[in-house]
């Protein structure tokens, strides 16, 4: 499935995607695929919320430049 295209996530009207990032590997691929998808969702007026990413996720992302595209909610 492809979360760019109509009939996609996007088009579900949904608040927000919860992505759960226990176990994902650190790699410029995935910190790609969460951007793209964060963009997309943010056109369709939704947003993408992620959680339980590894430290070495977080400063991916970070390093990369994305902290304010790709913003990780602490963990509880």
């Amino acid at each position: 499935m492809s979360f760019l295209r109509p009939g996609g996530l996007t088009d579900t009207g949904m608040h927000a995607l919860v992505c759960d990032l226990s176990g994902v590997q650190p790699s410029a691929a995935t910190i790609d695929a969460l951007a793209r998808l964060a963009v997309a969702l943010r056109r369709q007026g939704s947003r993408l919320r992620l959680r339980h990413a590894s430290p070495e996720l977080v400063e991916l992302i970070e390093f990369m430049g994305l902290a304010e595209v790709l913003r990780v909610e602490a963990s509880r």
